[in-house]
């Protein structure tokens, strides 16, 4: 992240975003596909690292191998097989975007990291000098079960998340690069989506 002064001197947090140039892979229709969407492939990837149906797949569109593959359905700008989009054709400053990505895994964690609970401090709840377990999860002999969506230790992050309405801060169209306002999900280097 980085941080950029706007015109009244406010500072505002920034994630730098590389954003293109990004290749158009595939071109559906509905005559052939049912319905309209534009495929596109974004970062080279070696030639070596991929399956021979890709490598044809990319061959029709002449271009090289992408290791990351997104389709929009409904696409507004009418575009061929083989054509490139850059920022500056789609994204302008001020614009709201949402972002897809994958968050970061942090792997088994409690139910106070993960759910925000207290712990038990001073007070009791269903025990005692265990600071930061659960306490009680459940009723007794009547349902004789633990309820389904019960808040409790587990997996924490990995998931795909989707933040909506960031705000486009600065665009770069020379690098191909965006300042999208805040924070955005995924460890440095992950490959997000970007929806206008």
């Amino acid at each position: 992240m980085t941080s950029v002064f706007d015109q009244t001197g406010k500072n505002i947090a920034c994630t730098v975003v590389e954003a293109g140039p990004c290749v158009v892979t595939q071109v559906k229709s509905p005559d052939t596909d049912g319905y309209s969407a534009i495929q596109l492939g974004f970062s080279e990837k070696r030639s070596k690292s991929t399956t021979q149906a890709l490598l044809g797949h990319f061959e029709r569109a002449s271009t090289t191998p992408k290791k990351k593959l997104v389709e929009f359905r409904n696409y507004p700008i009418d575009k061929n097989l083989g054509d490139t989009i850059t920022i500056e054709e789609i994204f302008a400053e001020g614009d709201k975007v949402s972002v897809v990505g994958i968050s970061k895994g942090k792997g088994f964690q409690s139910v106070v990291k993960r759910h925000g609970f207290s712990g038990v401090n001073d007070a009791t709840h269903g025990q005692h000098n265990r600071q930061r377990h659960p306490g009680s999860i459940g009723a007794g002999s009547d349902p004789s079960r633990v309820w389904k969506g019960m808040r409790m230790a587990g997996q924490m992050g990995n998931n795909r998340v989707k933040l909506k309405n960031l705000r486009v801060v600065r665009l770069f169209p020379d690098k191909n690069i965006l300042l999208i306002k805040g924070a955005i999900p995924g460890h440095n280097g992950s490959m997000v989506i970007i929806e206008k």
